[in-house]
């Protein structure tokens, strides 16, 4: 589907990121749209880019959806990751700070139901080597699909783009910790019970009399 781009800077990266990602938001919406033809059109994108897992033949059917935005040559891989992952698990757009979270807020909020199950699969998620963090990350994303617990795409393109590119002189191996600890920082958040802390009507603690 074509899609006709705003008016942007060309070396304007995080706006071209911000596009595509509303984008992303803007084809779960028309899934519900009165007009059926964008609604079919919506589906059969969302579709392509679901696929554009099974193969280099089924990704390269995805490529449109995500060159129509102008990604940095560095970056298109982790686009097409980030639209794959939207396709598996389709949302509509954050609207409050509670749906924009982390990865590792949702996985905290998933493991309140599922235990250990989910911390395995998140411990797996922070500790791999960064070749193999996009194939848990795509089990992660399905797992939060079934209990319907949203993600902020926004900033999941910005931390994958961190975490993702190559660098080899391992310049941005600072952030890539970084966003690392942070996932794990909000997993334990959310998973960790709340209590409040205002104990002004707590009992007094009794101090034995001694003087007896």
């Amino acid at each position: 589907m074509t899609t006709a781009r705003t008016a942007t800077p060309p070396n304007n990266t995080r706006q071209r990121r911000s596009d595509f990602v509303t984008h992303l938001y803007r084809l779960n919406r028309s899934i519900a749209s009165n007009n059926r033809h964008a609604a079919a059109e919506a589906r059969r994108t969302l579709a392509r880019l679901r696929r554009s897992f099974a193969g280099p033949r089924q990704e390269a059917d995805a490529y449109q959806t995500v060159f129509d935005f102008d990604p940095p040559e560095a970056e298109q891989h982790i686009w097409l990751l980030v639209a794959g992952l939207f396709a598996l698990h389709p949302q509509p757009q954050p609207q409050d700070a509670h749906a924009r979270s982390s990865i590792g807020t949702a996985m905290g909020r998933l493991a309140q139901d599922r235990g250990d199950s989910v911390q395995r699969r998140f411990t797996q998620l922070v500790s791999v080597e960064t070749a193999a963090l996009p194939h848990y990350l795509r089990q992660c994303v399905q797992l939060l699909a079934t209990a319907a617990i949203p993600l902020d795409y926004y900033r999941l393109l910005d931390e994958l783009v961190d975490l993702l590119i190559d660098d080899p002189y391992g310049h941005n191996a600072d952030r890539r910790q970084r966003i690392r600890l942070t996932w794990a920082r909000d997993y334990h958040r959310a998973g960790r019970p709340h209590h409040p802390a205002n104990t002004e009507d707590e009992p007094e603690p009794t101090i034995p009399d001694t003087t007896a």
